[in-house]
């Protein structure tokens, strides 16, 4: 596979040397947006499954817990997902919330226990039982008018609130307090978007309104390109990030995977211009 030469890059995050250009972008996008490049991104969990009601389901549990080192992340799915079975579907929507907490109990990411995936799951399934998928409830607060899905993120996540009766804390933050939400909007990016790499399950929400994934190496990268200068990783600055983005694309988070994977391979190859 042809590769970017990166002997004149930013070391910090991998990338070429501003300006950025529509030009670079779609060159990266099309060297290294490919389905084989996936992994070890927690998004190839989603594609063990074949039919969008298992995928979506996968898809939240994988993004939930996408955050610490990669290897980790990955170890913890592997163990939820041989628990989980061949329909994640069928789980959430049969199971107790006690069945579900017991399940998983003795697995731990970070300072997640099993008990709260179990409750994690036990909401999605609340929430597929209620709207009969999680894409439909996102739909009901979904409005092109709003510009983009931050009300109906805001709205998607208090449901799950509501029927599961309690908060889930750092698995399912909530928008209202200002928090990026890195890993709901990864979802959103997998449901939403449809090329090689992001599954595109859903369909009734554009992928223009979709929010930047921004974490620490998204804001590097926001900075560096002059696309915000704001110093925290909020909400905030995800939006503006997104903005910047969308001067090159009106799908905005259409360079979210390539330019993460760019700047984790670092390999040095053909002259970039």
């Amino acid at each position: 596979m042809q590769t970017i030469d990166l002997s004149h890059s930013n070391y910090e995050t991998g990338l070429p040397s501003p300006p950025l250009t529509l030009g670079k972008l779609e060159r990266i996008y099309h060297l290294y947006n490919r389905r084989e490049l996936i992994s070890p991104d927690p998004l190839e969990f989603v594609y063990r499954f074949d039919v969008s009601r298992e995928r979506e389901i996968a898809g939240f549990i994988a993004s939930s817990l996408a955050f610490g080192n990669v290897p980790q992340i990955n170890k913890t799915l592997a163990a939820l997902f041989e628990r989980i079975g061949k329909s994640p579907y069928s789980l959430v929507c049969s199971a107790s919330r006690r069945e579900l907490t017991s399940l998983f109990h003795g697995i731990k990411h970070r300072f997640i226990s099993g008990e709260e995936i179990g409750l994690l799951l036990f909401g999605i399934g609340r929430v597929v039982k209620e709207h009969g998928s999680l894409g439909n409830c996102f739909l009901k607060y979904y409005s092109n008018d709003d510009g983009n899905v931050l009300p109906a993120l805001m709205g998607f996540v208090a449901e799950m609130k509501k029927l599961t009766n309690r908060d889930l804390g750092f698995l399912v933050p909530d928008p209202k307090g200002g928090s990026a939400c890195k890993r709901l909007n990864l979802f959103l990016r997998w449901m939403v978007r449809n090329d090689n790499v992001d599954v595109g399950c859903w369909s009734g929400i554009p992928p223009s309104a979709l929010i930047v994934p921004l974490d620490v190496h998204m804001h590097r990268i926001g900075i560096e390109f002059s696309l915000t200068k704001r110093k925290d990783c909020s909400m905030k600055t995800a939006i503006e990030i997104t903005e910047g983005f969308r001067k090159f694309s009106p799908d905005p988070v259409k360079y979210d995977f390539c330019l993460t994977k760019l700047s984790m391979l670092k390999k040095k190859s053909s002259q970039f211009s």
